[in-house]
């Protein structure tokens, strides 16, 4: 992988983690676009870079994550209430975690997810209608629970982190701001888990050339992550999520086309 190839798809990763379109699916189709190969390293990259958009949420949000210095109770609260919710994931994706990576390498597999998660987006906005809870503050333990749970479908790759924990939080009638903006903050706990394990997992494969590679992808991804972010709640606050379900619904339907014509490989 060169520079050019780790900017590019720490651009895919920063616009596209905290939108409900998949950025694993997205950062699959495009290194095998750009003829990437799929060495130890490059997955290890794919997933190191997520830092970067970790840290955007936390630079994002830095009020709720510096919380326990102001009000201990809150702040404890909250962070207890990330720990509840990202449990499911993290067991989850602990125990199958051999059987992901496999799930990683399927271009079909994004591709089916990508317009089965489309059609659900183009009706949630018709399926939860009950937008009672408005605030972080209103969101219980057990809410935050099966929020995690609904998480746990975005280890099929296409299927959106994002995507999943939205639907979840707008099932247990979060308002839709609410319900993506927790879905930011249910990512640091998971992702920074997630990502911790692969690279205390590889750490001994990367060299001093891939650690610059890191630094930089990491970089480009925390400022993509931030506008991105910027965007996605504006947008939501005002369009809701078809434009979403359309481009997913749109983009895996190319693909199974590419799939089908010989272009990409499954």
């Amino acid at each position: 992988m060169g520079l050019l190839e780790a900017i590019l798809i720490a651009i895919v990763e920063g616009l596209t983690e905290f939108l409900p379109i998949s950025s694993t699916g997205h950062m699959i189709v495009t290194e095998k676009l750009l003829g990437v190969p799929d060495t130890d390293f490059t997955k290890l990259f794919t997933v190191g870079i997520q830092l970067g958009a970790i840290l955007a949420v936390v630079v994002m949000y830095w009020k709720k994550f510096i919380a326990p210095l102001r009000n201990r109770t809150a702040g404890m609260k909250f962070y207890v209430k990330l720990f509840v919710a990202a449990t499911p994931a993290l067991c989850l994706g602990y125990l199958l975690s051999d059987y992901i990576d496999e799930l990683l390498e399927s271009t079909l597999t994004v591709a089916i997810a990508l317009v089965a998660g489309g059609i659900v987006l183009l009706f949630i906005d018709r399926l939860f209608t009950k937008e009672t809870i408005q605030e972080e503050e209103q969101i219980d333990f057990w809410k935050a629970f099966k929020i995690g749970c609904w998480q746990c479908i975005a280890m099929i790759p296409g299927v959106s982190r994002s995507a999943s924990s939205i639907i979840g939080g707008m099932q247990q009638q979060l308002s839709r701001t609410l319900a993506a903006e927790f879905s930011f903050f249910l990512a640091v706990p998971t992702m920074a888990a997630a990502t911790g394990y692969k690279l205390l997992k590889g750490y001994k494969q990367i060299s001093t050339a891939d650690l610059q590679l890191f630094a930089i992808g990491n970089a480009v991804a925390f400022v993509v992550s931030l506008l991105a972010i910027q965007f996605f709640i504006r947008f939501v606050q005002r369009n809701g999520f078809k434009v979403f379900a359309f481009y997913r619904i749109v983009a895996g339907t190319i693909l199974l086309i590419l799939l089908a014509t010989g272009y990409l490989k499954t």
